[in-house]
């Protein structure tokens, strides 16, 4: 039985000692295509090694950039597109840039499923031509990732079979000691096989679904609009402007004073009247000296 427990154990080390799955694998292999104006670069490397003859597993990104004249339109045209054509999309974040003038430049950034990734592709190349805009710069990246996907699943399948091996002889095993290893070894085996299917579900989400980033860019500024000469109806919208800043401005000061009155009227007539009794004193005064002393 500790016979059994030893080779389990070198069974794992094996397992454990497989190529590191963050790494790059060796099938990998990095496309690059650039389009704008009147001149495009292609650049790719070899692939790798494929799946016994199979398709091989690729992540793909792409990365647009369009000038059109109202980006605010063409982002919601492109969203609504997209949704309609993979129901399966998601929109991972959109930021508006303000240029002023209500111009703004977008990007949207979207995941769409890898088997209609072709569709949208083609869809955003066309767009400027269809719009009335310009395609910038077109870029796309693969990455061979096949290598990574298949020394994954067989990584997998020797834990399942070692997990297995070691509940059978959990469950026939009579020593405390024997249960005792083999218990922590189950922990083990258990704790690789979370963590290469961990790796194995964000492989499957990469080949399954690929990201794409449009960035929309406004045509330019609009010229500002010039006038000459004296125009009356300028000049009037102007002074009604201005009448209505000072009458807001003056609806201010007088919601003050009415709201400063509750305490300003009570002191200012305390006030008024200390004074009148002291011009009544005063006032006594005099009369009272003027009296003649009686003999």
């Amino acid at each position: 039985m500790l016979l059994l427990s030893g080779c389990g154990t070198s069974m794992i080390a094996g397992s454990a000692s497989g190529p590191d799955h963050s790494a790059a694998s060796n099938g990998s292999s990095n496309s690059n295509t650039t389009s704008g104006g009147p001149t495009s670069n292609t650049t790719a490397a070899t692939p790798g090694p494929q799946n016994g003859g199979g398709p091989p597993y690729l992540v793909k990104s792409l990365q647009v950039t369009i000038e059109v004249k109202d980006t605010r339109t063409a982002a919601g045209s492109i969203l609504a597109w997209i949704a309609a054509t993979d129901n399966k999309s998601t929109t991972m974040g959109q930021q508006y840039t303000n240029e002023g003038n209500g111009v703004y430049n977008v990007t949207l950034q979207v995941s769409v499923q890898a088997t209609l990734y072709p569709e949208v592709e083609q869809y955003l190349l066309n767009y400027p031509a269809k719009n009335g805009g310009t395609l910038l710069s077109l870029q796309e990246n693969v990455q061979d990732v096949t290598n990574d996907y298949i020394s994954t699943q067989a990584q997998i399948a020797t834990l399942q079979t070692e997990h297995k091996r070691l509940l059978d002889l959990l469950s026939t095993a009579t020593s405390l000691s024997d249960i005792l290893s083999l218990d922590q070894q189950l922990t083990t085996v258990e704790g690789q096989l979370q963590q290469i299917e961990a790796h194995q579900q964000a492989l499957v989400g990469e080949v399954t679904f690929y990201n794409v980033t449009v960035n929309l860019q406004s045509t330019g500024l609009p010229a500002p609009v010039t006038q000459s000469g004296f125009n009356f109806g300028g000049t009037l919208h102007d002074a009604w402007n201005a009448a209505l800043v000072f009458a807001g401005w003056l609806a201010v000061v007088v919601t003050w004073l009415a709201v400063f009155s509750i305490f300003v009227l009570p002191l200012v007539a305390i006030i008024l009247a200390i004074r009148s009794v002291r011009r009544r004193r005063i006032g006594r005064s005099p009369r009272m000296s003027k009296v003649p002393a009686s003999t």
